[in-house]
């Protein structure tokens, strides 16, 4: 996009190219998938020249592990507003919606968030990590009788394995993916109990 292009002028503001750049790639993302992403087009849409996205990002890898982590940090504030206002009794089925509800509603988001390559960037760990901590919490709270942390971890990742597995099950069944989404929170219940 030339520099001539008003619109793009006007969008572009050196404050904030960072966040636009990542609201772009995002966009880009959801439009298309990762493979349609790259710093080109990104720049383009921005209406800035290609060579300013290298002030900003090394490469690719980078604007995409930057994505994941906001996206990690979005599950994680949706999680906790769940955790935060389920009733006693409904906690473990508020998360797990508040979980699922994401991986359909971000489902572009989600896909990058646990793509193999971009989850070993360690800001990527460190989201995922406080994103799984609210996990723990709500495993620590719906079973109160084990106190050991080492088993509460191990009951979080299985729980969370459960959760994605589902949601990556849902998207390539599309008919049964509320009906799904359903038996693996009863499922999870009939586990912990209402809780």
């Amino acid at each position: 996009m030339a520099w001539s292009d008003a619109a793009a002028r006007r969008r572009y503001h050196v404050g904030n190219l960072r966040a636009q750049l990542l609201e772009e790639a995002r966009a880009i993302v959801e439009a298309g998938g990762v493979a349609d992403l790259n710093l080109r087009t990104l720049a383009a849409r921005a209406g800035i020249a290609a060579g300013s996205v290298y002030h900003h990002y090394s490469g690719k890898a980078e604007l995409m592990a930057e994505l994941a982590t906001a996206g990690f940090q979005e599950l994680e504030h949706r999680l906790k507003a769940a955790q935060d206002s389920a009733r006693e009794g409904v906690r473990i089925r508020t998360l797990a919606r508040a979980y699922f509800a994401y991986s359909k509603t971000d489902s572009a988001m989600f896909g990058l968030m646990f793509d193999p390559v971009v989850s070993s960037h360690p800001g990527v760990e460190q989201a995922r990590e406080r994103c799984f901590s609210v996990l723990q919490a709500a495993v620590a709270v719906a079973l109160p009788a084990r106190k050991d942390a080492a088993e509460i971890d191990k009951i979080a990742w299985a729980v969370w394995a459960c959760g994605h597995g589902a949601a990556s099950l849902r998207a390539s069944d599309a008919e049964r993916a509320d009906e799904l989404m359903e038996d693996v929170i009863q499922g999870l219940e009939l586990l912990f109990g209402r809780r």
